[in-house]
């Protein structure tokens, strides 16, 4: 994002009903006149951090950190003839090639970020990827990736105290109905209101914002979510963002109120604290709301019939939480925030995960952020908050299994102050939650699940968490039989093809993949020649087609998964680094930079096997029935090709597998040349031996009688 100073501070005349009264309250902390206490000098463009160092093309610019995962260059000059250079973060000791982009337009065309163009004295905002924070490296520079040198850098103070979103009280009630949920202080110009009530009866209300030590009409309106004057209508529950007019700061001002001019009435605000360290007005991620702690209420809901019940109760600042699953000790049970209120949406959720840890022999409870529907690499996908950086804000309490039902009892603050990655827990309404049942995978962290009403909640369920004696819960878990699971289908085989096509689809519950390979999934794999993770038989030396449509996208992780043919049973080539990386080889599919990184080639459009209404896997007992309840999507776009030749020395067992992710192929079994046909060939000659004897029993039992 490049600054526009005079979008930044201009100020049409109709924003604010008095400009005199505005420019007074700036004229005040200009003189020094005490008014909300400490501000920043201006202008304020977050943390000073410190000035680049040029070694080559120029660089230049000062280094401020915005907030904890956003970066401000002033006056940025690079004379860009550099050949690959771009901004590039790392924590090691000093800028190398174990780094990564931050992708400068932040929006841009294609799958790979643009290279660093020149420029003059251009005020840049540089945005971390991937839930990544300031903290978490310990430098900046400008570096050329093709020649591995470092054009210019700054490094990060080890100790640096960055500017944080500030959770004030909320609303004070006075009329009208006034109420929220703690309010928060985004940046120095902008408000966050979640949970506003108001009737909308004033006659002449707005927000207002002024100094003294109560509400007068020596105010300023502030426009309201849309950038309008006009009175307030009437809210309800709603969650809103207001942002001061002009230059004016939450620096300038004591409080802010809903104030009505013509009575000159307040009906209620909230006081500015005069220590604030909040980030500078840059446009920041908005947050979520905050809430203030309730009594405490016992309460029992079955969120999956038969599988999975929870209990809840307050205990001052935290939820404390105990999941009741009938689960095996290689599975999980989550539960936590709907990523959409409304309606149970996995993506932007904010779960905790529940299992036995059979190594390590305890019961645990992990934070997860969901960012995509795909697995955890490392900074998107279905991760734990302490693998991309965050921290685990989930105590464990107790755990129990008996019968075969596993009880585990943990608590969380309501408000963890994780901006990022944790919702705060409302409990003034009903907020929808999502619950899953799941296996586990080799690193103990959750995979996908079935999409079946026993393994997670398919309509909206909403939980007031303060609400008294919701007890919904009928039956207890232990009192239930276990019942067996379904028949799995057989492998299907493909021999004698010379071309594949290679699509996603579902894994077919516990009759598909998990039962085919023996190993957890991840809810989606690869259909190969419309059949769901057929083994594949190939001769050395022969060349086979591949048309793949597994999305080309990066962006979109949940449906981009190039195609590559490896050793490896697991696959996931691009979520591998160092010794893991190197112990598995990639045959096809793959190329490889000066530095040795791996690039995949083998993508193109996304072709989707796709249920057209739940998946009925555990109904149904053949594949061929259970395709038959699938629909087959393509978006717009090319298909991808990969044409492989058998290297001679190709080991007799090899994979075919995403990239970007883990277990969603399986085998190719590779003989030598003619040896496939050589198998046909023999079967024929069986059949045509036994074909030849019956013909000869026939005969004599039809001449016999003649005979005699």
């Amino acid at each position: 994002m490049t600054l526009n100073n005079k979008q930044q501070h201009h100020l049409p005349s109709d924003l604010t009903s008095d400009p005199s009264l505005m420019s007074s309250l700036r004229r005040q902390n200009q003189l020094g006149i005490p008014t909300a206490g400490r501000a920043p000098p201006e202008p304020y463009y977050g943390r000073y951090i410190g000035q680049f160092t040029n070694f080559a093309h120029g660089i230049k610019g000062s280094i401020y950190a915005v907030d904890e995962s956003t970066l401000f260059v002033k006056s940025f000059a690079y004379d860009g003839t550099g050949p690959d250079a771009f901004f590039w973060v790392g924590k090691t000791a000093r800028p190398s090639p174990e780094g990564y982009i931050i992708p400068y337009p932040e929006e841009y065309k294609g799958s790979d970020p643009p290279i660093l163009q020149a420029h003059n004295n251009t005020d840049i905002i540089l945005r971390l990827p991937m839930g990544k924070r300031i903290k978490d490296i310990r430098w900046l520079s400008v570096w050329c990736r093709r020649f591995t040198v470092d054009f210019g850098e700054v490094f990060i103070p080890p100790s640096l105290d960055v500017p944080k979103t500030r959770v004030l009280p909320e609303f004070r009630r006075l009329a009208h109905g006034l109420r929220s949920s703690n309010i928060s202080v985004l940046d120095a110009k902008t408000f966050y209101i979640p949970n506003l009530h108001y009737d909308g009866a004033g006659p002449d209300a707005y927000f207002w914002v002024g100094n003294g030590s109560e509400p007068n009409i020596m105010g300023v309106k502030v426009p309201n979510e849309i950038g309008s004057l006009e009175p307030l209508r009437g809210y309800q529950g709603e969650d809103i963002e207001i942002q001061l007019p002009g230059s004016l700061t939450v620096y300038d001002i004591d409080w802010l109120a809903v104030w009505c001019v013509e009575y000159r009435h307040n009906f209620g605000h909230v006081f500015i604290p005069k220590d604030l360290d909040v980030p500078p007005a840059l446009g920041q991620t908005k947050i979520t709301t905050t809430t203030t702690p309730r009594p405490v209420y016992s309460n029992c809901r079955e969120i999956l019939p038969n599988r999975l019940q929870v209990k809840w109760e307050l205990l001052g600042e935290y939820l404390q939480i105990e999941l009741f699953g009938r689960i095996t000790e290689d599975q999980y049970m989550a539960f936590g925030l709907s990523g959409a209120n409304g309606r149970p949406q996995m993506a932007q959720s904010d779960v905790v995960v529940a299992f036995y840890d059979t190594n390590a022999r305890v019961f645990r409870a992990e934070d997860y952020f969901i960012s995509d529907l795909s697995q955890c690499d490392g900074q998107r996908g279905v991760c734990p908050d302490e693998r991309i950086g965050a921290r685990n804000d989930v105590i464990v309490v107790s755990g129990d299994r008996k019968n075969g039902v596993t009880s585990i009892r943990y608590k969380r603050l309501l408000q963890t102050n994780e901006a990022i990655y944790d919702m705060p827990i409302p409990i003034d309404r009903d907020v929808s939650i999502i619950a899953a049942v799941g296996p586990l995978n080799s690193r103990k962290e959750a995979n996908a699940h079935s999409h079946t009403s026993s393994d997670h909640n398919p309509d909206d369920i909403r939980i007031n968490f303060s609400k008294r004696n919701d007890h919904a819960c009928k039956n207890s878990l232990y009192d239930l039989k276990d019942e067996s699971g379904p028949k799995p289908w057989p492998t299907r085989k493909i021999q004698g093809e010379r071309k594949f096509r290679a699509v996603i689809g579902p894994t077919g519950g516990k009759r598909g993949y998990t039962a085919i390979t023996g190993g957890a999934s991840w809810g989606i794999a690869w259909y190969i020649n419309d059949l769901l993770i057929p083994e594949i038989t190939v001769e050395r030396g022969l060349t086979y087609e591949f048309v793949i449509e597994g999305g080309n996208d990066p962006t979109q992780p949940a449906r981009y998964h190039p195609l590559y043919i490896t050793d490896s049973p697991e696959g996931g080539l691009g979520q591998k680094t160092g010794l893991e990386a190197r112990k598995q080889t990639a045959y096809a599919g793959v190329d490889y930079d000066e530095d040795g990184n791996p690039t995949p080639t083998g993508a193109g459009r996304y072709c989707e096997w796709e249920h057209r209404t739940v998946d009925r896997s555990a109904e149904i007992g053949t594949f061929e029935e259970y395709k038959s309840t699938l629909v087959f999507k393509c978006e717009d776009g090319e298909p991808g090709y990969m044409n492989w030749t058998v290297p001679m020395d190709a080991p007799d067992l090899l994979y075919y597998q995403c990239f970007t992710h883990n277990n969603l192929g399986w085998k190719i079994n590779v003989v030598d040349a003619g040896a496939s046909g050589a198998i046909d060939d023999l079967q024929l000659g069986r059949n045509h031996l036994v074909l030849c004897i019956v013909l000869t029993v026939v005969s004599l039992v039809v001449r016999r009688p003649r005979l005699a």
